[in-house]
C-alpha cells in the first residue's frame, strides 16, 4: 500500500489544500516558515498520532486561526494491491471495492476528523471516517448495518430477489451482496459518502482493523534534534539488540540467578538460625525474597570511533549522518516484525551539516531506497543539488497567498518557482551537447565510449567534457537544461530510439530544418538495450532467451526480462526502469568490439560519435 496524497483542512496555516506524493521518492521545498514541516507533522499526526510515543501530538492550538468551524481535517488516499486488503468480515471474506468503500478514484481515502470546539483534544474528540463512492438511494450504507437489520431490509424485497432463500442470512456479507445486485445497476447514480469507522457494525468490525494492520508505517526524522547518542533512533535499536542478545542466553543467565539465590540464601539463613539465639520470635517471620533489575537495564552503549571518540564530540554533520543510519535501522526492524510493511521514510532537511559530497550520497542513497516496492520517502529541502537530481513528479512546491501556503500543481509554473526560489543555473559548459531520451541512454553511451578504445579515439567524452541531456528525462536540471538551449548558440547532436513515432519526426525536422546548429540520428534498433549482447544478459541474469524464437533488434528487452526474472510477479513500471538501469549501468561497460561486431553495431554506434 502506498500513499498517494494527503488532504488537509484548517490545519496550522493550511485552510485546505491536497498534496500528491509519487511512489517513491518526493521532494518537498518551499521558503521558510511556508509550511513544509507542516506537511511532515500533519502525516505523523494521521498515522501515529495516537500512539502514546508519537512525535507530533494534536492540540487546539493547530486549528487554522482563521477557521470558523474549529475542527481539523486530515485525510490520506492510498493505492494498494486487490489482494492486500480482501477479509473484510469475520463472516465471510468480501472486499473494499465490492462494499462501495472506495472513493471516486478509486482509492482508498481515510479522513480523521477532531473538534476543537474545547480547551483540550481528547480522545473523544476524533472520528475517524472512510471516504465512499457510494450508490444514491440507499439510506444506511449497508456495512453499518447489523445482522437483523440486513434480513429485515432482504425480506422488504423477497420477492423481487432472484433466489432469496439460496441467500445464507447467518452471513452479513453474503446479504450485502445481495442487496447491492439488487439495489445497483448501470443507471444507479453515485456520490461521496462519509462512513464513520465507529458506526459500522461490530459483525464487520475488523474491516478498520484490517485497513490499519495494511497501512504503510511512518517514521519521521526532524531536523531540529540535537543528534546525541542519547536519542531513541541510537538508543532504541541498541537497547534491543542488548534484550535479544540476552533472550539467547536466557538459560545461562537463570544458572546465574539460581547460584547466587543458592549462595545468599544460605548466608540469610545461616544469619536467621543466629537471630534466632536472640529472638526465636523474630527469626521465624523471616526469609529471603530475590529481587533484581532486568538484566537489559544494566547494560548502556555509545557509539565511538577507533580513536575513542564518543558520537557526542563528533562534528555536527557526522552525527547526523550516523543518526539516520539508525533512524533507517529502526524502521526497517519494526517493519520485519510486522511482517515487512510498506514504510515511508520522512526526513526533514538531510543535508544539514553535510559537506556536499555527503549530500549526494544521502541523496543518492535514498533515491536508491525509494526505488524499492515496499519504500517511500519524502524529504524537505532548501538544496538546489539535490533538486536538481530528482525527477519533476517528485517535487512539490509551496508557495504562499494572503490565504496561506498552496502547493504549486501547474507544471511550468511550479519548475519556474522551484528554479527561482533555489537559484538553479544551467550545467552546460561545453559547446557541443549531445541530447538524449533519458539517464539510460546517457549511461550506455558514456559507458561504450569509454570501454571501447576506437570510440574513445575518436572522441573522449570525458576529456572533451561533452555535455549530455536527457530531452525526456524528467530530472530539474534537464529541463533547466533544455529551457537554456532554445536561446544559446550550443551545437546540439540528437539521437533517439526508434520505438516511438514522435521520436522520428523531431529528427526528420532537425534534419530538414538544417540549420547548422542541431543534427540528428535515429538508432536502427529499437532502444539501447538491443545494442547490449544477449550472451552478456543470459550471463548476468542466470536466464535463457530463447533467441530464435524473436527478432533481438526489436523486442521489448525490460519487459522481456522482467517475465523471464519475475515469473509469477506482476509486472510494473517501476521493475522495468531497475532493469533499463542495470542494463545501461554497469552491464554495458562489459560491452567489447567483437560483441558490437558479431551483431552488427560496431558501424553505426561508431557513426555517432563520428558525428559529434
Amino acid at each position: 500500500m502506498k500513499l498517494h496524497s494527503l488532504y488537509l483542512k484548517n490545519f496550522r496555516g493550511y485552510r485546505e489544500e491536497m498534496i500528491d506524493f509519487s511512489e517513491g521518492m518526493n521532494v518537498i521545498i518551499g521558503k521558510n516558515d511556508i509550511g513544509k514541516s507542516t506537511i511532515m507533522e500533519a502525516l505523523e499526526i494521521f498515522f501515529n498520532g495516537e500512539n502514546k510515543d508519537a512525535l507530533v501530538k494534536l492540540e487546539v492550538e493547530d486549528c487554522n486561526v482563521n477557521s470558523t468551524e474549529k475542527v481539523i481535517e486530515i485525510g490520506a488516499c492510498f493505492t494498494f494491491e486487490e489482494e492486500e486488503i480482501t477479509v473484510i468480515d469475520s463472516s465471510n471474506p468480501t472486499s473494499l471495492k465490492d462494499e462501495y468503500l472506495l472513493n471516486k478514484d478509486g482509492l482508498l481515502e481515510i479522513k480523521k476528523i477532531w473538534d476543537c470546539s474545547k480547551d483540550k483534544i481528547t480522545a473523544s474528540s476524533l472520528k475517524v471516517y472512510l471516504v465512499a463512492h457510494y450508490p444514491k438511494g440507499i439510506d444506511k450504507p449497508l456495512i453499518t448495518l447489523k445482522q437483523e437489520e440486513l434480513r429485515r431490509e432482504l425480506r422488504n424485497i423477497a420477492e423481487e430477489i432472484d433466489n432469496y432463500d439460496l441467500v445464507n442470512k447467518n452471513k452479513n456479507a453474503e446479504m450485502r451482496k445481495a442487496l447491492y445486485k439488487y439495489l445497483v445497476n448501470e443507471k444507479t447514480e453515485f456520490e461521496t459518502r462519509f462512513i464513520e469507522i465507529q458506526k459500522i457494525d461490530k459483525d464487520s468490525k475488523d474491516i478498520w482493523e484490517k485497513i490499519k494492520s495494511n497501512l504503510p508505517l511512518y517514521f519521521l526524522f526532524q531536523s531540529d534534534r540535537s543528534n546525541s547518542d542519547n536519542d531513541s533512533e541510537v538508543q532504541n535499536p541498541l537497547k534491543i539488540a542488548t534484550k535479544k542478545a540476552l533472550a539467547e542466553m536466557e538459560d545461562r543467565l537463570n544458572t546465574v540467578v539460581k547460584e547466587v539465590d543458592e549462595k545468599v540464601s544460605t548466608i540469610a539463613e545461616n544469619t536467621i538460625n543466629k537471630l534466632k539465639d536472640f529472638n526465636g520470635q523474630i527469626a521465624n517471620r523471616l526469609k529471603t525474597k530475590l529481587n533484581h533489575k532486568p538484566w537489559d537495564s544494566l547494560f548502556s552503549f555509545q557509539l565511538e570511533s577507533d580513536d575513542g571518540i564518543a558520537l557526542n564530540k563528533r562534528g555536527s554533520g557526522i552525527r547526523r549522518l550516523i543518526l539516520i543510519s539508525y533512524f533507517r535501522a529502526e524502521a526497517e526492524r519494526i517493519a520485519e516484525e510486522r511482517n515487512n510493511k510498506n514504510i515511508i521514510y520522512a526526513i526533514e532537511e538531510p543535508e544539514t551539516s553535510q559537506h556536499p559530497n555527503f549530500q549526494r550520497m544521502i541523496i543518492d542513497s535514498l533515491l536508491k531506497i525509494s526505488s524499492d516496492d515496499k519504500h517511500q520517502v519524502i524529504i524537505t529541502t532548501h538544496t538546489p543539488e539535490i533538486a536538481k537530481m530528482v525527477n519533476l513528479d517528485s517535487l512539490i512546491f509551496i508557495s504562499k497567498d494572503e490565504y496561506g501556503p498552496k502547493i504549486v500543481r501547474e507544471e511550468e509554473e511550479k519548475l519556474k518557482g522551484i528554479v527561482k526560489s533555489l537559484g538553479i543555473l544551467p550545467t552546460i559548459e561545453s559547446k557541443v551537447v549531445i541530447c538524449v531520451e533519458g539517464e539510460n541512454d546517457i549511461n550506455f553511451i558514456r559507458n561504450i565510449n569509454q570501454a571501447i578504445d576506437d570510440f574513445k579515439s575518436i572522441i573522449d567524452l570525458e576529456k572533451a567534457n561533452i555535455s549530455m541531456i536527457g530531452m525526456k528525462g524528467s530530472n530539474l536540471v534537464n529541463w533547466v537544461n533544455r529551457n537554456y538551449l532554445k536561446n544559446s548558440n550550443v551545437i546540439e547532436f540528437h539521437l533517439y530510439d526508434n520505438d516511438r513515432e514522435d521520436y522520428r519526426k523531431t529528427i526528420e525536422e532537425i534534419k530538414a530544418n538544417n540549420d547548422g546548429r542541431r543534427f540528428g540520428e535515429i538508432t536502427s534498433k529499437r532502444e539501447m538495450e538491443n545494442y547490449i549482447p544477449p550472451e552478456l544478459i543470459e550471463e548476468e541474469f542466470g536466464i535463457n532467451l530463447d533467441l530464435e524464437k524473436m527478432n533481438w533488434d526489436n523486442v521489448d528487452v525490460p519487459k522481456l526480462l522482467v517475465s523471464k526474472i519475475m515469473q509469477h510477479i506482476k509486472c510494473s513500471k517501476k521493475r522495468e526502469e531497475a532493469i533499463k538501469g542495470c542494463l545501461n549501468g554497469q552491464l554495458s561497460k562489459k560491452i567489447t568490439k567483437e560483441h558490437l561486431i558479431y551483431c552488427n553495431s560496431y558501424e553505426e554506434i561508431k557513426s555517432w560519435f563520428e558525428q559529434v
